[in-house]
């Protein structure tokens, strides 16, 4: 019965998902657009030693996790949280873990097709190198989509109001994808930008991903990597389950 929920409820989100075109284009679209321009621009140069596509797929696929799982997710719970969607939800039949799981659950769904589309595209345009490892690579990418919905959960009790939770979101995970290497190397960024992005949970999802595309490597290769990554995952779902609200904050 609870598994039939729960199907159910991730069908629902899916098509409540592709059927939201802002969700669409900025969680789903908009890393295929960046990979398909940046790639056609900077595919043939050298970048830290790797061949352009290449470096470039694994930043797409590292941004596209961020904007779906951290930046999507906190946007859409803040939003059904002040439309007072949340409280309705918590009061039906339907148990409140159902409705979160399946809401995450879409996202590792929409997360799974984005970075297969930018994997073929990436070869097959830019003759980018695919993973070395498969099974290492879906490691990577479930480990680095529940961290950043966990913080992304835990970043929506500090939002108060829907009007503000794309500024709040935004301004946290765009300078992030910079600092982190996303678009560019951090070779050629000041000393203390690199500290910070030492810190960063993209930056060891970025470092996983191109360990996997550039050099065949496994999350074997990156214990340090994958440990930290993790731990921001375990950091999020204690402030989430601190912080998380179902009832409307904006007064």
């Amino acid at each position: 019965m609870t598994g039939r929920l729960f199907l159910h409820e991730l069908r629902a989100q899916q098509r409540l998902f592709w059927r939201t075109w802002e969700a669409t284009f900025f969680t789903f679209l908009l890393p295929i657009i960046f990979l398909a321009i940046f790639g056609a621009i900077y595919g043939d140069a050298d970048i830290d030693g790797t061949r352009g596509s290449t470096f470039l797929l694994g930043g797409m696929i590292g941004f596209g996790i961020a904007a779906s799982a951290f930046g999507g997710l906190a946007i859409t719970v803040v939003l059904r949280r002040e439309s007072g969607l949340l409280k309705r939800i918590r009061g039906t039949p339907l148990p409140p873990w159902i409705h979160l799981g399946a809401m995450i659950g879409s996202v590792l769904i929409v997360t799974a097709i984005s970075v297969a589309v930018q994997l073929v595209l990436a070869h097959l345009a830019f003759d980018a190198d695919l993973p070395g490892s498969p099974w290492s690579f879906a490691i990577e990418l479930l480990v680095g989509t529940a961290a950043f919905a966990a913080l992304g959960l835990a970043i929506t009790g500090f939002v108060r109001s829907a009007e503000g939770s794309s500024a709040i979101v935004n301004a946290i995970y765009l300078p992030m994808t910079f600092i982190s290497g996303a678009w560019f190397s951090t070779e050629a960024m000041p000393t203390f930008l690199q500290a910070i992005a030492e810190i960063l949970p993209l930056t060891h999802l970025l470092r996983l991903l191109r360990g996997s595309i550039v050099s065949g490597e496994t999350v074997v290769d990156h214990p340090t990597n994958l440990i930290a990554l993790a731990a921001w995952g375990v950091i999020g779902l204690v402030l989430a389950l601190r912080a998380f609200r179902w009832e409307p904050r904006a007064t």
